[in-house]
């Protein structure tokens, strides 16, 4: 085995559409193609999630009558799923279905199915690049919707991100909430770019932002972000973070049969990167960090889950590191790694929230993290996590801090851990987006 805060500029969506906007080196452009959907995280989705039979998601029951909710996401935990937004959109779904009627309308060529009192619908859309196939979902979406919007009709309408955003123009005259993970700036690397395809997308998140009857974001910065880039204003966007279920990332594994199946000795400091191989997720700044911590830790090494545009400029940086690229790993793998390893490595240049540091958490590990977006708001650093800029250099010091300190760093994962415990399980996820859901004005 060989081992191998950038701020927004300011202004509305009119640049997108004239095409004047401001040149930006951005590293990679999507093929034009429906089958190259990015994943956001190494784990890869040869197989889908069992549910979990007893969700911990224990939500206070709501003051307001039960409602029905209609969920509209491109992906999901139990059919298609991409990357971060499947469990952030399924695990509020099932939240919010412990009082309410929920229904998710999604993609996948399973039949109709309810799980944890979901009601799943899905469609299976066509089409020959990323827009055309999103509007196709969005056009099964609705199909899908006005099938089950009889009697009752549904109270609220939640759009997850720009995929659907032509199912939310058809139905804009409900009460209809537009949920932002990301922007297409942000997963650019914080750049404008020039392609077809960055105009098509922003313009659907500003026509998005636009007509929604209320929006959220997952984090300040991202609030902020939106809000500059598309003129959202502040009193129509409220800021409601992920969850997570910490009990999925815990395991008891030995750690030392872990690194010795990857060749790793069990003493051996092991540092963990997960996530989508692109610029915005700054894999090279932790290839170029590596660099340093090798002259202070020779024994150190890194493994990388996950695939991307930049993997084979990776693999001939690292030709002389211990670093080992092992592409898309099961979840069961993930768990195993997120475990046994002794640090994991975030050094994103923009992160909207970032979940693989709940994960972490979840896991009682030590973070270093890149001192943006979600990262920045929900780290204390050298309290729970460390904090660096998003630069070779800085990132190197971080890990240096920790890597080899198995006790302060089992000490920032723990407090972590406690953190979820205070704001990040679902049920109180939940009770913030039903009084989202509550200042919808139609």
């Amino acid at each position: 085995m060989t081992y191998c805060g950038s701020r927004i500029p300011g202004g509305s969506l009119r640049a997108v559409f004239t095409g004047m906007m401001r040149k930006g080196a951005v590293r990679s452009r999507r093929k034009n193609t429906p089958d190259h959907f990015r994943r956001d995280k190494g784990v890869s989705r040869d197989c889908m999630r069992q549910p979990d039979p007893k969700p911990d998601f224990q939500m206070e029951e709501p003051s307001v009558e039960s409602l029905k909710i209609a969920m509209f996401c491109w992906e999901s935990l139990y059919a298609e799923r991409v990357g971060g937004l499947a469990p952030a959109a399924t695990h509020l779904a099932e939240t919010l279905a412990q009082y309410h009627e929920v229904h998710f309308f999604t993609r996948g060529q399973v039949p109709d199915q309810t799980i944890n009192n979901v009601s799943y619908h899905y469609c299976q859309p066509q089409g020959t690049n990323i827009v055309e196939y999103c509007n196709s979902m969005s056009f099964g979406m609705v199909e899908n919707f006005h099938r089950f919007d009889t009697g009752r009709k549904f109270d609220y309408l939640h759009f997850h991100d720009w995929h659907p955003v032509q199912a939310l123009h058809i139905l804009k005259d409900r009460n209809t909430i537009l949920t932002f993970h990301s922007t297409e700036y942000g997963r650019s690397g914080n750049h404008f770019g020039d392609w077809w395809e960055f105009k098509e997308i922003s313009g659907k998140e500003w026509y998005g932002g636009l007509i929604a009857k209320r929006v959220t974001s997952v984090s300040a910065t991202l609030k902020q972000e939106v809000m500059q880039l598309y003129n959202v204003p502040d009193w129509k966007c409220d800021v409601v973070p992920n969850g997570i279920v910490p009990q999925q990332y815990r395991a008891e594994i030995n750690a030392a049969e872990v690194k010795q199946s990857y060749g790793i000795l069990p003493t051996d400091p092991l540092i963990l990167f997960i996530g989508r191989l692109a610029y915005q997720k700054g894999p090279d700044l932790l290839i170029e960090a590596l660099r340093k911590v090798c002259s202070e830790h020779r024994d150190a090494k890194l493994i990388v889950a996950g695939e991307g545009d930049m993997r084979q400029v990776l693999v001939e940086r690292a030709s002389n590191l211990p670093v080992n690229f092992i592409g898309y790993i099961p979840d069961s793998e993930y768990i195993r790694l997120l475990n046994a390893c002794d640090l994991v490595v975030i050094p994103s240049r923009n992160e909207p929230f970032g979940l693989v540091l709940l994960e972490a958490w979840s896991a009682e590990k030590g973070v270093v993290a890149s001192n943006v977006g979600g990262l920045s708001e929900n780290i204390d650093s050298f309290i729970d996590g460390v904090k660096v800029e998003p630069q070779a250099e800085t990132l190197a010091e971080g890990i240096n801090a920790v890597i080899g300190k198995p006790q302060q760093a089992g000490a920032l994962g723990k407090r972590g851990r406690k953190k979820i415990d205070r704001m990040f399980l679902w049920g109180q996820i939940g009770g913030k987006m039903t009084e989202t859901y509550s200042r919808v004005v139609a």
